[in-house]
């Protein structure tokens, strides 16, 4: 009778075992399928983008007024939005000109070399200077484009002369100075 018991004990212990075995496993599958489906934007996240876009201020209680949520469930949203990487960041516009950065101006720099090596090393460069607000890679003519921002003229030229130039990757740069910005950087279209 006591063997009996303990293989009845052991059988359902067996038995919990390979339900909880297979709930776990289950709950890992359907939770590994959820960090790898993206989630699809509906009207209310685009709504929030938009929002945030234009004020990145904006309160939970705020995002909740304008979409017509309740402030935890637009709280719950703008977390989920910034998890997945939709939001990427905040930051504040800088007024220029109030910085004293009175010359704006884009640099298309052309590589006389390719390759990863000179890549890397322009890379490097580009990203140790404060005057270069943003690069790019390009299609066309260019390899590079730069947008960049100096004191004035004087600096400008420093900036292509004595460190652009100068790079070993770089056979020719071509820069334009922005005489008038007719629009701001805008929100991205959602």
């Amino acid at each position: 009778m006591l063997i009996q018991k303990y293989a009845l004990i052991h059988a359902v212990s067996a038995h919990c075992f390979r339900v909880n075995w297979i709930n776990t496993r289950k709950t890992r599958i359907y939770q590994s399928n959820i960090e790898e489906t993206p989630h699809v934007l509906d009207r209310i996240d685009i709504g929030m983008l938009a929002a945030l876009q234009r004020d990145a201020h904006l309160t939970a209680q705020q995002l909740g007024d304008v979409l017509n949520l309740s402030a935890s469930q637009a709280g719950r949203r703008r977390q989920r939005l910034e998890a997945e990487g939709y939001i990427t960041g905040y930051t504040a516009r800088l007024d220029p000109l109030k910085l004293g950065l009175q010359v704006q101006g884009f640099i298309q720099v052309h590589l006389g070399t390719h390759g990863p090596e000179q890549s890397a090393s322009f890379a490097r460069m580009v990203n140790a200077r404060a005057e270069i607000s943003s690069a790019w890679t390009m299609t066309g003519e260019a390899d590079y484009l730069l947008h960049v921002y100096c004191d004035d003229l004087s600096a400008l030229n420093s900036l292509l002369h004595e460190v652009i130039l100068p790079h070993p990757a770089v056979a020719r740069v071509q820069s334009q100075i922005v005489m008038d910005q007719l629009k701001r950087d805008a929100p991205l279209p959602t």
